[in-house]
């Protein structure tokens, strides 16, 4: 019998009756969904809101160059978390970066240095050394996983070079406007993208960087053109090691007493093992839940049936959260170095 790999949505659900190490806390879920609805409620976040802020992203969303750089940062969006005392910090014009903004950064100063980074033509090719000078950092510290970087960028490079005219727009268009569609064709294409593990005999899958590639182009596009996905519902939260952190600060998760004091420790936990696949599977599956209990306040009219919520917004605004709420520093987070998240 050949087992199917479960959908990130199906893994939650299976994962979260599996646990041994992760409970989910209804009263936090509760605690979490007031906030979120809250804080957009007063219009102090929204989708527009958080594509548009940042100046190291690029607006223009009828460009295919916009894709090939949402394609390239979301094929090197991962493992940014720092060991003590070794942050990896990129400066561009007289701004200090860190975590997934210190690539931007990097990229953005690539470009103005007049390397053309996004294209996959130049990466396809690109040398260690002058891939380790484009992302050098302020502080002496190699950005994390700096070889597996190197030779993702060669493999995906060559992949659409061969397949996909040279440019990711093609990806885009073969998916006839459909985020599971354009999901299957990364993650079955791009080996760097293939998010799973195994638990119980069951294979679940996460797909982190898959599902918030099409996210970044639907907010990029805010839902028109290369944005207009029909099913963007169907996509979960994007499972790494912020959103869980803000999910235990608020309630909404409890770790037993083994994992905890393994996470106090700082220790690592492996990409696939039983803890690092709780913790994930459980965030989605609470988020799951938060996005439930808005839908069901908003049928009840306790809410404004008017509020484009959707699992993305949740998940950006969790990630959010976590950067600005300094008292949530005391909450460890898991620490695993993958190529995944």
């Amino acid at each position: 019998m050949i087992n199917m790999v479960l959908s990130p949505r199906e893994s939650a659900e299976c994962i979260s009756g599996l646990a041994k190490h992760v409970t989910i806390c209804h009263d936090g879920i509760e605690k979490a969904t007031d906030l979120i609805l809250e804080c957009i409620q007063k219009e102090t976040f929204s989708l527009s809101s958080w594509w548009k802020k940042n100046e190291l992203i690029p607006q223009d969303p009828t460009l295919t160059s916009t894709l090939d750089w949402i394609f390239l940062l979301d094929t090197l969006n991962f493992s940014f978390w720092a060991d003590k005392g070794k942050a990896y910090k990129v400066t561009f014009e007289g701004k200090t970066h860190t975590g997934y903004w210190s690539l931007c950064a990097a990229v953005k100063r690539a470009i103005k240095d007049g390397y053309n980074i996004i294209s996959p033509d130049y990466y396809s090719t690109i040398s260690f050394d002058t891939l380790a000078h484009i992302f050098r950092s302020d502080t002496g510290t190699e950005i994390p996983l700096l070889k597996e970087r190197h030779k993702i960028l060669i493999e995906t490079g060559k992949c659409l070079i061969e397949k996909f005219n040279s440019t990711f727009s093609t990806c885009v268009t073969m998916a006839k406007n459909s985020a599971q569609n354009l999901l299957k064709i990364v993650y079955e294409n791009f080996p760097s993208y293939r998010d799973e593990a195994t638990i119980d005999g069951h294979i679940v899958s996460f797909y982190k960087r898959a599902q918030i590639l099409v996210a970044d182009i639907w907010l990029c596009c805010e839902g028109k053109n290369w944005g207009a996905f029909e099913d963007i519902d169907s996509l979960t939260i994007f499972a790494d090691y912020r959103i869980p952190q803000a999910l235990v600060y608020l309630g909404a998760m409890k770790y037993s007493e083994e994992l905890q004091i393994k996470l106090e420790k700082g220790e690592l936990l492996e990409n696939g093992s039983r803890y690092e696949v709780e913790i994930r599977g459980c965030t989605i599956q609470v988020c799951e839940l938060i996005y439930q209990l808005i839908k069901a306040k908003q049928k009840e009219g306790k809410v404004l049936q008017s509020l484009n919520i959707n699992l993305i917004l949740i998940d950006n605004f969790l990630w959010e959260y976590r950067s600005h709420a300094k008292e949530m520093e005391h909450v460890p987070f898991h620490r695993t170095r993958c190529i995944y998240y």
